[in-house]
């Protein structure tokens, strides 16, 4: 779905990557973004070979929610991510949210790279699996381990059209094994878009919208809003600071993409913040 639902036929992407290590007298260009995620959404960048990154994610509540609650601030949700460069390809990651109490493992795979005067995309394949592990609502039922786990599938291209903005289109599909009613769709596609513009070398402009396609979720329509944020990126020496502005709470794939509940139009506003440490574990000499 997602490689016929792309810009792309099957055989030219094909080619495209026969003729990847044909091209590598051609500059790859590096930093589109300026970490693995854009917001909450991932990015097409990956962590070098035998680098680990630690995401750390931070979402409050509503700014409208007022005073007593501090604006948001007294509502706060976290999300841990631990990730690895296995090689300059290929990244895998675990996380655990504690909104829902996901936990989630990924994996991303960067089939084709941008480069100076040549390829005008990079191109990258993400997938995670996530595990619901609240306890059952009601524990008298014959409750399937099955029924807790959901399946994200992304294909990221972007583009650093200029040195100072890159864009990116994300088609994106959620499937969840158990829905809260037979009208809701088991399968929910979404098109996601993101850019950067950078403002210096050390802070950006981030965005990201994902939009999900009519009539897959049923049950919640009537509260269910498109996850859009709005972000600054500031980067200082190993770390990376993500500032953002979001409808969004949730920070699990499932929960950010298909379960918004948040209006920007009604304040339901939320403040949050990436912190990204990277560690250098093991040497990757090759450069793919």
């Amino acid at each position: 779905m997602l490689l016929s639902g792309s810009a792309f036929a099957q055989d030219d992407l094909l080619t495209i990557l026969d003729n990847e290590n044909q091209s590598d007298t051609k500059e790859p260009l590096t930093a589109t973004f300026k970490t693995t995620r854009i917001v909450t959404g991932q990015s097409v960048e990956l962590n070098h070979g035998g680098v680990v990154n630690f995401v750390i994610q931070h979402r409050f509540g509503t700014i409208n929610s007022g005073l007593y609650e501090l604006f948001g601030l007294d509502q706060a949700s976290i999300k841990l991510n631990l990730e690895l460069g296995v090689t300059n390809r290929l990244n895998a990651g675990i996380a655990r949210s504690s909104i829902g109490k996901f936990y989630e493992g990924y994996l991303k795979y960067k089939l084709v790279k941008q480069r100076k005067e040549g390829f005008p995309l990079s191109i990258v394949a993400y997938s995670s699996m996530g595990i619901d592990s609240r306890r059952w609502s009601d524990p008298t039922r014959d409750n399937l381990f099955s029924s807790r786990l959901y399946y994200t599938h992304q294909l990221l291209m972007a583009s650093r059209i200029s040195p100072g903005t890159s864009i990116q289109v994300m088609p994106t599909l959620v499937h969840r094994n158990l829905v809260e009613t037979t009208a809701d769709k088991n399968d929910v596609v979404i098109l996601g878009v993101g850019g950067r513009q950078k403002i210096n070398k050390r802070v950006a402009v981030n965005a990201e919208y994902y939009y999900i396609l009519p009539n897959q979720v049923v049950s919640n329509s009537s509260s269910l809003h498109h996850s859009f944020s709005l972000g600054f990126d500031i980067e200082t020496g190993g770390h990376v600071f993500q500032l953002h502005v979001t409808n969004s709470r949730q920070m699990s794939d499932k929960g950010f993409l298909t379960e918004t509940d948040g209006s920007w139009s009604k304040g339901d506003i939320i403040f949050g913040f990436n912190i990204s440490r990277v560690f250098n574990v093991y040497n990757w000499k090759k450069d793919w």
